[in-house]
C-alpha cells in the first residue's frame, strides 16, 4: 500500500488502473474538523462513492468536482453523513444535468432508503396523472447478486473493473448483538483484497473470518475513543491480533483524534485515515 496526498485540484475520477482509496473525510458524524468518512474508490476509467453524506458535495465543490460528476454510488447505512447529500444529487441530476447516476441497492435497502429517507424531499416534486415520482425515477439501479457459502449475508456486483462484495454489519440499534437483527447496514471489500467497514459496533468474527477467506491487504476501520453505543471503540479493536491490526486504518473518528494518535502508533495500528489522501494498492 502507497499512501500519498492530493497534490492537485481538481481531483481526477481516473487514474492509471491502480485501485486507489480516497477520503473525502475521514470524521464522524458530528465532526467539525474533517469532513464526513465518505469514501471514492478509483480504478482505471472507473469510480465509486461509498456513502454521500450531508457534507460531501460541499467537500467534491473544494475539490472542484461537481457533485454531478460522481456517476455511481452505494450506500452503506442510512444515518445523514451517509445519505444527507443523496437529495442533492437526485435533484441536480434530474432537474440539471438531465441524466441517471447508478445505485447499487438490494430491493429491501431500497425500500427502507426512500420510504423513510428520501420521499419526502424527492418524491413530490412532480405528479403525473395522480402519481409521484418513484426511487427509479431518480437512479438507474444495479442489483447486487446473493453470494452462498459466506460467514454472513453478502452480496457481490461491479463498477466497470471494480469488483464489489457488500456485507452485511451489526451497527444500530446499541442493543443488538448480531449482525441479522440489526437495521439494514453494510460494509465492502473492494476487489477481494480492502475491506471497508463503513460504522460497525466491534464484531470480532466479522474481521476475523472475511480476513482469513480474503488474506486482506488493508481494514479502513470504524473507530471511536471510547466504548459504548454504536461504533467500535479503540480498545475494542486493539483486542484483535497483532497482524490484523497493523492492517487497519482507522476512520470515522472524534475531532479530539490527536490525543490518541500515539496511542494508535503504541497499539500497531496502520494508522489514523488522512483525509484527501490516496490509499493506493
Amino acid at each position: 500500500m502507497k499512501i500519498r496526498k492530493l497534490d492537485a485540484i481538481p481531483l481526477r475520477l481516473i487514474n492509471e488502473g491502480q485501485l486507489s482509496f480516497f477520503f473525502i473525510g475521514v470524521g464522524s458524524a458530528f465532526s467539525k474538523r474533517h469532513y464526513q468518512t465518505n469514501l471514492l474508490v478509483i480504478k482505471g476509467k472507473d469510480h465509486l462513492l461509498i456513502d454521500c453524506g450531508t457534507k460531501t458535495p460541499q467537500a467534491l465543490f473544494e475539490l472542484d468536482v461537481p457533485i454531478t460528476h460522481i456517476r455511481n454510488f452505494l450506500i452503506t447505512h442510512s444515518h445523514a453523513d451517509h445519505i444527507g447529500g443523496l437529495e442533492e444529487v437526485m435533484l441536480l441530476n434530474r432537474y440539471i444535468a438531465k441524466k441517471k447516476p447508478v445505485l447499487i441497492i438490494n430491493d429491501l435497502y431500497e425500500q427502507i432508503l426512500w420510504n423513510s429517507s428520501l420521499l419526502g424531499g424527492a418524491g413530490f416534486n412532480e405528479e403525473d396523472s395522480g402519481k409521484k415520482l418513484c426511487f427509479g425515477d431518480f437512479w438507474e439501479i444495479i442489483r447486487p447478486k446473493w453470494l452462498v457459502n459466506y460467514p454472513r449475508e453478502t452480496m457481490s456486483a461491479s463498477i466497470g473493473s471494480i469488483d464489489i462484495k457488500i456485507f452485511r454489519t451489526n451497527h444500530i440499534p446499541d442493543s443488538t448483538n448480531n449482525w441479522d437483527t440489526a437495521f439494514w447496514s453494510c460494509g465492502v471489500i473492494i476487489d477481494d483484497s480492502v475491506m471497508f467497514t463503513s460504522d460497525t459496533k466491534f464484531d470480532l468474527n466479522l474481521i476475523e473470518s472475511y480476513n482469513k477467506l480474503f488474506n486482506l491487504k488493508a481494514i479502513f476501520h470504524d473507530c471511536q475513543f471510547f466504548t459504548g453505543g454504536v461504533h467500535a471503540s479503540l480498545e475494542e479493536i486493539n483486542t484483535l491480533p497483532q497482524e490484523i491490526k497493523k492492517k487497519i486504518i482507522l476512520t470515522h473518528y472524534g475531532d479530539n483524534w490527536d490525543n490518541y494518535e500515539s496511542q494508535v502508533v503504541q497499539y500497531g495500528f496502520g494508522g489514523l485515515g488522512k483525509q484527501w489522501y490516496f490509499y493506493d494498492f
